[in-house]
């Protein structure tokens, strides 16, 4: 059975946020689902790219995933608290599987009740709200990984590729894509 991973594309989504952990999960040859919100599989992002999703989020729902991953942008106040991603969100956590969270996606941790003793970092334009956020590009507690916002998606990205796979595979593809860190 091969890894899968669940990004959720919202309208309005930071396009960086959620092209970056797609294509370096699937250079670790992780299954990308990709599920859009809506009816439509076409999304459209903050700075008005579209992207085609591979699902819609409805008829994925059911199925398990070894990650769910929410990336940020503007859109997510018009999704707060959406009941079928704080549903997703809880279960996922439950199940003790991997959260990933960039920019003001966090703020669905809060939304499904997930933050109470989390160390997590967001957006610094959704601290006000989520006030125990700290200052670093990328954090891991336990099975939920945040970051800052699209400056941070490759650390990010790259993140998730070790827990899903392994740092071996992370380091690679760091080189691969000629990243200096």
């Amino acid at each position: 059975m091969s890894t899968r991973a669940l990004i959720i594309l919202h309208p309005g989504f930071e396009e960086i946020e959620a092209v970056t952990p797609i294509d370096l999960l699937s250079r670790a040859g992780v299954e990308v689902v990709q599920a859009a919100l809506d009816d439509s599989r076409f999304v459209t992002g903050r700075s008005g790219i579209s992207l085609q999703a591979t699902h819609r989020l409805v008829d994925v729902a059911e199925d398990i995933f070894d990650a769910i991953i929410l990336p940020g942008g503007p859109g997510i106040m018009q999704i707060r608290k959406h009941p079928l991603i704080c549903k997703l969100l809880q279960q996922q956590q439950a199940a003790n599987r991997l959260i990933g969270c960039i920019c003001a996606a966090p703020l669905l941790l809060l939304d499904a009740s997930q933050t109470a003793g989390l160390r997590y970092t967001c957006h610094p334009s959704v601290e006000d709200q989520l006030t125990e956020a700290i200052d670093a590009a990328v954090v891991q507690d336990g099975n939920i990984i945040t970051s800052r916002g699209a400056g941070t998606a490759t650390e990010f990205a790259l993140q998730l590729v070790s827990q899903l796979t392994d740092q071996v595979t992370a380091d690679t593809i760091a080189e691969s894509i000629c990243l200096v860190r």
